[in-house]
């Protein structure tokens, strides 16, 4: 279902009760389709090991992210410390992963414990189906008589990765494995959950791993600690439905790092731009409960971010109006002090968590225009330049289904403009944006 708010302000009072009222219900059905596991009614923000560090983790490593992320951005709402692969070595006797003690030496609990004593939240990194060491140990899954070996189809690929065996859940002790899986990282404090390497979707190989996912939200409910369940990457779209039912966020895209940068540069234009056209499709996917994944918003590191300060700017304007999760990749311990402006905008910040995503108004060109229609009449207007020069961009009144005179705020200089009669427009450098919003004046 989409949610269309109109521009209401001429209503009478009565009428825009009404409306609110019926916007209000629709809401609540919308939240419906999506899935209802206690997290998500907004979109996440926080940050992950991956782009900084890959699997050099450590248990010293994420505290000092955690404590710089309680000092700097904590109140800007970012709660989220998500570790990525890496951070398990082997397995307990019911076939669950173990935490790498060489890394992680007070275990995983107690991490979870300073990191929830900051007032954040933890995550960790799964792949789905049975690993081959798994299978060859064999182990016992906790509370049944079957072991790894009665629950497996050898004959199905268990992740677009290629590494694993499939699950086969027709198969008595399948869903009582993952629902042993769950309660482990339940009971350790876990908050956040990336499955990566979801299908079908990207990676190396086909896979299916639509049922998986489902075991796994239904054992997330049934153990009732909320877990944020993110899936990753470059999902189908075709298969949005099973993605919003059963998870809490779906990554639209491949990775966004610039793995073969000659500078250590943490992405590029290129890596990160692609989402201006891939977001098109997922228009309308996005609610309370679960939320169109853009993956990293690689700010943070200044020139090491591997973009301009135009495109750093643009990226974040973007991510944000379309609600995207906020998940950065720098090293939070070393930020550089534009970026950290950027990252702690209020205003835009706002614009995201208020999970309103926005709409395409014109893609077809290098200048972009995105609307985001608020309830109070009121909109957020984005222009972006993904050309190579400087660009006029503009957009009327007419294509935004606004009508009047228009008073503008400019959320990146925090300055009122001018006001505006039938137009917004501006002259952009390269991979810059203008971000505007837009009322009716008070008088």
């Amino acid at each position: 279902m989409q949610v269309h708010f109109v521009m209401c302000r001429h209503l009478p009072n009565q009428l825009r009760t009404v409306f609110f009222a019926v916007i209000a219900l629709a809401m609540v059905w919308l939240r419906a389709e999506a899935a209802d596991n206690g997290v998500a009614q907004t979109p996440l923000m926080g940050w992950s090991s991956w782009s900084s560090s890959g699997e050099g983790i450590s248990e010293d490593k994420i505290k000092a992210e955690a404590d710089a992320m309680a000092t700097s951005l904590k109140s800007f709402g970012y709660t989220y410390v998500n570790i990525d692969a890496g951070w398990d070595k082997g397995y307990d006797e019911n076939g669950r992963r173990k935490t790498d003690l060489s890394k992680f030496p007070s275990g995983m609990a107690a991490l979870a414990d300073y990191v929830h004593g900051k007032g954040l939240k933890l995550g960790i990194y799964l792949i789905p189906g049975i690993e081959d060491d798994l299978l060859k140990d064999n182990p016992t899954i906790l509370g049944t008589s079957q072991t790894i070996q009665d629950i497996v189809d050898k004959g199905k690929v268990g992740n677009t990765l290629g590494k694993n065996y499939a699950i086969d859940f027709s198969k008595p002790g399948s869903t009582e494995y993952i629902q042993s899986c769950v309660d482990l990282l339940a009971s350790w404090g876990i908050d956040y959950i990336k499955m990566d390497f979801v299908g079908p979707g990207g990676g190396k190989v086909p896979a299916d791993d639509r049922e998986e996912i489902k075991q796994w939200m239904a054992a997330i409910k049934k153990n009732g600690h909320p877990i944020w369940l993110e899936l990753s990457n470059s999902l189908k779209f075709k298969e949005v439905e099973t993605w919003k039912a059963n998870s809490n966020g779906w990554r639209i895209e491949g990775d966004i790092e610039d793995y073969h940068s000659t500078n250590h540069s943490l992405t590029s234009w290129a890596k990160a731009s692609r989402r201006f056209k891939d977001a098109v499709e997922w228009v309308g996917q996005s609610g309370p409960g679960g939320w169109n994944d853009m993956d990293s918003t690689e700010i943070g590191a200044g020139d090491k971010d591997g973009l301009t300060l135009d495109e750093r700017y643009s990226v974040f304007t973007f991510w944000c109006i379309c609600c995207a999760p906020i998940i950065l990749g720098p090293d939070l311990t070393n930020l550089d002090s534009t970026d950290l402006g950027i990252i702690t905008n209020a205003e835009v910040i706002a614009i995201q968590q208020a999970g309103i995503p926005a709409k395409p108004i014109s893609t077809a060109g290098e200048s972009q225009v995105w609307k985001v229609e608020n309830p109070d009449g009121s909109c957020y207007v984005a222009l972006f330049n993904l050309g190579q020069s400087s660009a006029h961009v503009s957009v009327s009144w007419s294509k935004l289904n606004l009508t009047g005179p228009m008073a503008a705020r400019d959320l990146w200089s925090h300055s009122d403009l001018e006001t505006m009669d039938n137009e917004l427009s501006a002259q952009l450098e390269s991979h810059a944006c203008k971000l505007v919003k837009l009322k009716p004046p008070t008088h």
